[in-house]
């Protein structure tokens, strides 16, 4: 009897380290994607939770996707240097914290190119990110892929200076991206480049006077209006282009099931980001509104700083074509998919 015992525990001894042993190697075998996305959870990282927790759904016994918030793993102005060399596996970018970084990519940020109606915008985004030429970029100069969408709505501005026309804009110092900038340079603005996790700081310091920011979600995540006492509303002004990337090498070692699902996916989070952004608006635009002077921003006003927009494109194809890039394809690209999306 006692063998008999001792024999069962050796066996379910054997057993319970067989399978811990399995478990172990399964767990080992596991490919985790470790995203680095900065700022807090909100509007915008709708998409790439989407996203993740579809994957995670569907393929939770073989790929693993885990989002860090606050940029806790590395600063935001490195994330494509970090996907490169392996220190993470994707993180969230914006094309304009990395001049010269996705040159060809930067044509999604000239003024007043890209349609104001989101939705309109979606569908050319998602027809740059999957262009032949934008992907060899990605994947030629760091290794990244496009994976979720980080959709922004057109950009307004908020701060302790009150724009009301492009006169006001002189001598204000504006927190824009390179190429929207050059369309305020032409009224006397003065662009002044901080991240979004250092707006806050930076208006409350004085070291920018009006932040441009994506309407009305970023200023209220960010709460902007706590250290405001303007902001605009028609501006419309294009933005960054920002998108979640990952690396390419971790995307070739996906799941084909993973990979095959992932254009539907990419959908479904652009549609949760119209639904998060039409529920901050509802949050945030009364608020500001209580707190702050909204300042309507006149068509003939917004159409003096779209005026002359063509001129930056040309010179930034023309810049593009002197580098041996595709310049002017891609802005030809751009447009026809500008006037398909808004049916002009």
């Amino acid at each position: 009897m006692m063998k008999f015992v001792s024999g069962g525990i050796a066996l379910a001894a054997l057993t319970a380290a067989t399978a811990m042993t399995a478990t172990t190697a399964n767990a080992a075998d596991k490919q985790v994607l470790n995203f680095n996305l900065f700022g807090p959870k909100r509007a915008l990282t709708k998409g790439m939770e989407v996203v993740a927790d579809a994957v995670n759904d569907m393929a939770g016994d073989k790929v693993e996707v885990k989002i860090h918030y606050g940029a806790a793993l590395g600063p935001q102005k490195q994330t494509p240097e970090s996907i490169k060399s392996g220190g993470y596996e994707g993180g969230q970018m914006c094309v304009g914290y990395y001049p010269n970084k996705f040159p060809l990519l930067s044509v999604m940020e000239l003024p007043f190119l890209l349609p104001k109606d989101l939705k309109a915008r979606a569908k050319v985004e998602t027809a740059v990110l999957n262009h032949p030429d934008i992907v060899k970029e990605m994947v030629g100069r760091w290794n990244i892929r496009y994976f979720a969408p980080a959709l922004l709505p057109a950009y307004e501005f908020m701060g302790n200076k009150r724009i009301a026309s492009t006169d006001d804009m002189k001598g204000v110092k504006m927190r824009i991206s390179g190429l929207n900038a050059k369309a305020l340079e032409v009224f006397g603005g003065v662009p002044t480049m901080v991240t979004a996790p250092e707006g806050y700081t930076a208006l409350e310091r004085g070291t920018i006077d009006s932040f441009g920011f994506p309407y009305s979600y970023a200023f209220g995540a960010y709460k902007m209006y706590e250290v405001s006492k303007y902001s605009t509303e028609g501006m419309a002004m294009s933005g960054f282009m920002c998108w979640q990337g990952v690396s390419a090498a971790a995307y070739d070692k996906l799941p084909d099931e993973v990979k095959k699902a992932l254009p539907d996916l990419q959908v479904k989070a652009q549609e949760a980001l119209f639904e998060a952004y039409d529920e901050a608006d509802k949050k945030w635009i009364p608020l500001f509104k209580e707190k702050l002077e909204v300042v309507q921003f006149p068509p003939e006003e917004r159409a003096k700083l779209a005026d002359g927009a063509a001129k930056f494109w040309n010179e930034w194809a023309e810049e593009q074509e002197g580098k041996g890039r595709p310049g002017k394809k891609m802005l030809e690209f751009v447009k026809a998919e500008v006037a398909k999306a808004t049916g002009n």
